[in-house]
């Protein structure tokens, strides 16, 4: 941890074409003005690499994979060593022939590979189809000690899971990193937009108060797919503190870079306070591991 406790957290919000090598340079450009505006641990956004591939079901889409260690992460580790950053990146993983994975990488800020976050939760949903794509994650909830600080990742569909989070925190995760992909179906917009998007932002936020942790959300922009239907990614990604205050939100509509300044001592603050954590039932709790109490 550095000295302070205060980190500068750095979020890439962008549009993605159909070039893989475009978006990835694009994407390293803006990691490289993060760390010049004084980013420390820098997130991109879910699948940074290619426009989001699950909306339909297509065998060609696994050619967009690549192994682990492989040229991302390597291009990903010689920026970290050199702007002295930690980075979370996510990519498609190919892990064996037949066996893919959604993958987050953190790299330290020396360049080094402390691992890997494989998402756990896969959804299945119109324009979604990441079941057909993904294999569900194999190695639990994760944390990682970095240079500034111990982070916990997880993917896009597991921000709606409070287990996760909790999972998450109780090995002693400051910030919980979501790397994003959502957004709106065009015919759904204007009936249900602003409540699909308040939901999304409201349960992370509810991450953050209840387990005194800071949250950060890079989502991507811009439309992709069908012209008539498609997604519209909604932006506006965000990070807030442990009560859940958001302390910069992205726009809608553009690529940015967002960053904010995180305390990590509001922690203990906070958990004093709202002593949740001392106060859960863990006696009571067995209920949990089943699908459903019936």
């Amino acid at each position: 941890m550095p000295a302070d406790d205060i980190v500068r957290i750095a979020l890439i919000q962008r549009p993605a074409g159909l070039d893989p090598q475009a978006n990835l340079d694009a994407t390293l450009a803006d990691l490289r003005a993060a760390a010049s505006q004084g980013g420390q641990i820098l997130c991109t956004q879910e699948l940074f690499r290619s426009q989001y591939f699950c909306q339909s079901e297509n065998h060609a889409h696994f050619d967009l994979a690549e192994p682990i260690p492989g040229p991302t992460t390597e291009a990903l580790s010689a920026l970290a060593r050199e702007h002295g950053v930690v980075i979370v990146g996510s990519l498609f993983e190919r892990r064996a022939p037949g066996l893919y994975h959604n993958t987050a990488v953190v790299i330290d800020a020396g360049g080094d590979l402390l691992g890997r976050y494989r998402k756990m939760h896969i959804p299945d949903d119109p324009l979604f189809y990441e079941k057909f794509y993904f294999t569900p994650g194999d190695l639990g909830f994760r944390t990682f000690d970095t240079k500034f600080g111990r982070i916990g990742v997880l993917i896009c569909w597991d921000q709606w899971y409070p287990e996760a989070a909790r999972a998450t925190a109780l090995q002693g995760a400051e910030i919980l990193l979501y790397p994003t992909a959502i957004g709106w179906h065009p015919a759904e917009k204007s009936q249900f937009g602003q409540a699909q998007h308040s939901s999304w932002e409201t349960m992370q936020r509810s991450h953050a108060i209840a387990n005194g942790v800071f949250v950060a959300a890079p989502n991507r922009v811009g439309h992709e797919g069908d012209p008539e239907g498609g997604i519209e990614f909604w932006g506006q990604s965000f990070i807030c503190d442990p009560a859940g205050t958001v302390l910069k939100r992205g726009g809608s509509d553009h690529a940015e870079i967002i960053l904010a300044d995180c305390d990590f001592s509001m922690i203990d603050a906070h958990r004093t306070h709202w002593p949740f954590l001392r106060d859960r039932r863990i006696d009571a709790y067995e209920g949990l591991s089943q699908r459903y109490l019936d």
